[in-house]
């Protein structure tokens, strides 16, 4: 996709770009607090899920990593179990959670699915109208109360249920906003979205034009690159989207303010993109706000673009957990360390009874020891732990610094 953006009159360096994120996605400054878990995801616009679960799964490490100590508990009772339906599941950058009110803006990717006819599975109409005809007459079911999600083989050898019903739930015929014990609940989407998001029918244009702003207003500032990964506007879309300048429309039509985005090279020339104009005009004020020391999910909205976090961090990024073993560089589930602003260092982390145990911590600088002592005791005590182990630190001079300060956290 060309971007063909009106000529920028603002640069933003390098330095406002990392801090007009980390505010963007609520690491930076005590307003970001406000409004618990509900306004957090309305902030991010997307929280990725994943079945690995080492301290906490990712979208309650998400929630911590934002608003500190809240209970795992009251995470998954804003997600997915508030008085009125708050969240949905669909396909944005990954499987995410999706704040309910976005729900007509997919229409372009169901749409788009609904005229490929098939995603992973090849589905039957036959029981397609099946799971349709028992959501009807039962209520909402999950895919093992629908007749079993396997069909007997590996995980991905899913029964002729679970393919009908994961079609129904791409072309928007079902819809999920409720987990119990980690299993979707399927549910027919009249039953949970009220009328206006229901009856909305977007554009294709307006839904882009829609997602373009949530994705920037999330990141405070993005090239073209970064507004089209934010929800991966070129998977599961029509070929179209690939090759139009419909993504800088829609920045246009989001009300984005066009800008120039420092590298940081000098000597080359900034690129072209757009500002969140609320960000813009907090960058050009006086920095203010305490930012957040914590662990990070390896899927975290802040880090799951890596070429961003290279960019933006100098952070070499990548989940090694499907790695083996003995290929793996810093672990099975290693959990970046934000303090400062900066990306200084990370861990992989496990548990034993009561315990947390750094399996292998690599720290950036010598500094970083005190901040990481800090997250990982404030990570210990949060998932019940009350004690932490350090098993490997590299460097390894670093370890009776990193030791000490954890002694007196």
């Amino acid at each position: 996709m060309g971007l063909d953006a009106p000529a920028a009159e603002v640069t933003i360096t390098p330095d406002e770009v990392r801090r007009m994120t980390l505010r963007a996605q609520g690491f930076l400054g005590a307003t970001s607090r406000r409004g618990g878990v509900a306004a957090m995801l309305r902030r991010v616009g997307a929280v990725q899920l994943d079945t690995i679960s080492v301290l906490a799964r990712s979208h309650e490490l998400v929630a911590y990593a934002r608003l500190g100590a809240v209970s795992r508990s009251q995470i998954e009772q804003a997600y997915w179990h508030a008085a009125k339906p708050a969240a949905f599941e669909y396909w944005a950058h990954a499987a995410c959670v999706l704040p309910i009110e976005q729900w007509p803006y997919f229409a372009f990717r169901r749409r788009a699915l609904r005229a490929r006819g098939i995603r992973w599975h090849r589905s039957h109409a036959e029981t397609c109208d099946k799971v349709l005809a028992r959501l009807r007459a039962e209520g909402p079911l999950t895919a093992t109360q629908l007749g079993g999600a396997k069909a007997g083989g590996p995980w991905w050898d899913w029964s002729d249920v679970k393919i009908a019903v994961e079609w129904l739930l791409d072309t928007g015929d079902v819809i999920c906003a409720r987990r119990t014990g980690w299993r979707r609940v399927y549910d027919l989407p009249e039953r949970v979205l009220p009328g206006e998001l229901l009856n909305a029918e977007p554009s294709d244009p307006e839904c882009i034009a829609y997602l373009a702003g949530v994705a920037t207003r999330a990141l405070g500032v993005v090239t073209q690159a970064d507004l089209v990964e934010y929800h991966r506007l070129n998977h599961l879309t029509s070929e179209k989207f690939q090759h139009t300048r419909l993504v800088a429309d829609a920045a246009q039509a989001a009300g984005l303010t066009p800008v120039a985005i420092a590298g940081p090279d000098p000597a080359r020339p900034p690129a072209a993109g757009w500002a969140d104009p609320v960000a813009l005009a907090q960058a050009s004020a006086a920095p203010r706000g305490r930012n957040r020391v914590t662990l990070l999910s390896p899927f975290d909205s802040l880090i799951w673009d890596r070429k961003r976090t290279r960019q933006m961090f100098g952070f070499e990024h990548s989940l090694e957990a499907y790695v083996p073993k003995h290929k793996r560089v810093h672990g099975y589930f290693t959990m970046p360390l934000l303090a400062g602003g900066r990306l200084a260092g990370r861990v992989d982390p496990a548990r034993e009874g009561k315990t947390l145990i750094a399996r292998k911590v690599s720290l950036d600088r010598a500094s970083a020891a005190e901040p990481m002592a800090q997250a990982l005791r404030e990570a210990a005590t949060w998932v019940g732990c009350d004690d932490v182990r350090l098993e490997q630190v590299e460097p390894a001079a670093y370890a009776p610094r990193l030791a000490a300060a954890l002694a007196r956290t």
